[in-house]
């Protein structure tokens, strides 16, 4: 059995923290590729070093002297080098670093170097080979990834190897120049590298012991989940449940490749699996629920509109003239409402309002904001029947007003809109049902 770990940012914020992750990779021989983060927060009140490196190359954009800055980013390598009691040269990697910045690498650049020097000194730390992303992970030229190119050199470069450490976040462009992915993207090439090796496992480890059931600020020691399919995941992450990036389910899907989200201070715990499908029963009826606030509903109404053909399009191409995409589209015979993010819509909603007028004559076109939606979710609410009832029962015995109720044809989502100031009592009341009371 092979396995890629990737470990978070958390996990390696200190000498402390990467003792914790040599003895896990040490301790199982099939842990074989190692995928680290930058260095994250020791405390509450400490800064990330992504955060730190982008803060330091603000000032070279601007002109002005970044020394004492990126001074502060080597000296937290150097406490985590010298309480490993490692033999490595910082010196030489930040004059380079240095070099660069004045030369204006760019912020893709300068945001790298936090998983590229965690990357050397893990190598180091291990005894492992090091592979810079750059050499084996390709963007394009619009910066977008190349999942062709990059699988057919990783996988060249892996396959005689024993072990490997390949830094997270990053990889190249054609003319050699530094590109990232978004935040968070330590995970997607953790991905990357499990499918080029055919892992038979892809362990994500950070500091929390798999995914929760419901947001821990809302609901006080929510239950774990402890099998999730990629599908369910995918409803979760984007509704802001966000235990690992979303597009790093992608590259592993694709081959059935399981990850198992651990926790690197609780490494006895099994965590989460993430799975493309099972026969495993979930524990309760849902899976598990997340939500997001800040929307607004544009409410259109025009009798006959269910005869009228090409009226949902026209509709629709109000919004697409005005760049700005829907969340959701309930209707009814004469209604229909869209659904859309209001920090995005607020700015162009008089432009929206007149060309839904121009284009498809409603009677009437009213907007209702400050608006959250809450996904409810579950591949065992296919196989149960009243999951809708017993969602709108807890909303009603916690005096929240429904807004919206959406069902996807898979059956294992619904989504529920009600008023922003109902966000979080509408998350307890719908974990209370299906979870501490289960009726």
């Amino acid at each position: 059995m092979v396995k890629v770990v990737k470990f978070g940012g958390s996990s390696l914020a200190s000498a402390k923290q990467f003792e914790k992750v040599g003895r896990i990779i040490r301790e199982d021989d099939e842990r074989r590729f190692v995928v680290p983060s930058a260095p994250g927060k020791r405390d509450s009140k400490d800064t990330k070093v992504t955060d730190m490196l982008y803060a330091c190359y603000d000032l070279v954009e601007a002109g002005q002297d970044f020394t004492k800055q990126l001074s502060a980013i080597k000296a937290r390598y150097e406490e985590i080098r010298d309480g490993l009691k490692l033999d490595a040269d910082l010196d030489g990697e930040f004059e380079i670093i240095r070099k660069n910045f004045e030369e204006k690498a760019g912020r893709d650049y300068a945001a790298s170097r936090g998983e590229y020097l965690n990357g050397r000194l893990m190598s180091a730390y291990l005894g492992f080979a090091f592979i810079d992303a750059a050499e084996v992970i390709f963007f394009d030229e619009d910066g977008v990834f190349d999942a062709e190119k990059t699988h057919k050199v990783l996988s060249k470069r892996l396959k005689t190897m024993d072990n490997a450490v390949i830094p997270g976040f990053y990889g190249s462009l054609p003319d050699g120049r530094v590109k990232t992915f978004s935040r968070g993207g330590s995970d997607i090439t953790g991905s990357i590298v499990a499918k080029a090796v055919h892992t038979d496992v892809y362990e994500n480890w950070t500091d929390v012991s798999g995914f929760l059931i419901a947001d821990p600020r809302i609901i006080q020691n929510p239950q774990k989940i402890e099998v999730i399919t990629y599908r369910e995941l995918r409803e979760l992450a984007y509704m802001g449940a966000s235990v690992l990036h979303e597009d790093a389910i992608f590259p592993v899907r694709q081959e059935g490749i399981p990850i198992n989200i651990r926790n690197t201070n609780d490494p006895s715990d099994s965590g989460t699996w993430i799975v493309g499908s099972t026969c495993q029963k979930s524990k309760y009826i849902i899976t598990g629920i997340a939500g997001k606030k800040g929307f607004c509903a544009v409410n259109i109404e025009k009798d006959m509109m269910n005869s009228e053909i090409g009226f949902g399009r026209k509709v629709l191409q109000a919004f697409e003239e005005n760049e700005i995409s829907f969340e959701h589209l309930p209707s009814g015979i004469d209604t229909m409402t869209v659904f859309v993010h209001q920090d995005e819509f607020v700015h162009k909603e008089q432009k929206v309002v007149a060309a839904i007028h121009r284009l498809a004559n409603p009677d009437t076109v009213d907007i209702e904001s400050d608006l959250a939606l809450i996904a409810v979710v579950g591949r065992g609410m296919r196989a149960t029947r009243g999951t809708s009832g017993r969602i709108f029962s807890a909303l009603a015995h916690a005096h929240i007003n429904v807004k919206m109720i959406d069902q996807g044809s898979s059956e294992i989502n619904i989504i529920i809109g009600v008023a922003n100031a109902d966000f979080e009592n509408a998350i307890r009341a719908i974990y209370d049902i299906f979870v501490e009371t289960r009726l």
